[in-house]
């Protein structure tokens, strides 16, 4: 399992840009969400070259489906991109914590490294309320690197809540 990767960014990939430049862009793509009345988070997929494959935000409003998550939404676009449920050597980038289902979903097309902004205590299920990234029980496990940009991704949900009060 890889190092824990601070808020600082960490590793870079082969393209240049880091982990706080890739949350960035899953923030740009966040914001998207709430123009159709989603919760803001997004997604996005690397490839091992440093190219961004997917990119959504959620819609499960938009859609009237439940598993419209970004995550879900960005690993089926890079699935059909790269032409293989395999999604081995590719980064999710995302800003929350993915919850079961899509955690689940992250392992079973062998995601190599999950980034995540803000902790999602009353869901999370990479850290805070499961570990199911790196269970030793499933046959794949994926490096983790967690609070990028934290603080902005928990702005945004922050303020889509309280305007909706």
């Amino acid at each position: 399992m890889e190092s824990w990767v601070g808020a600082d960014g960490g590793a870079a990939d082969g393209a240049g840009a880091s982990d706080v430049d890739w949350m960035r862009l899953a923030l740009l793509e966040a914001a998207r969400a709430p123009e159709h009345g989603d919760v803001p988070v997004g997604a996005i997929v690397v490839d091992a070259g440093g190219s961004v494959i997917a990119s959504r935000h959620n819609e499960r409003e938009l859609t009237g489906d439940p598993t419209a998550h970004a995550e879900i939404l960005a690993i089926r676009d890079a699935a059909r991109h790269v032409g293989s449920w395999r999604l081995e050597g590719c980064t999710v980038i995302v800003t929350l914590e993915p919850c079961l289902m899509c955690a689940g979903a992250l392992v079973n097309s062998r995601i190599e490294r999950l980034v995540y902004g803000a902790a999602d205590l009353a869901a999370g299920a990479c850290l805070s309320l499961y570990n199911v990234c790196d269970d030793p029980r499933l046959n794949h496990r994926i490096r983790l690197a967690v609070g990028i940009e934290a603080e902005t991704c928990a702005e945004l949900l922050t303020e889509f809540f309280a305007a909706r009060r």
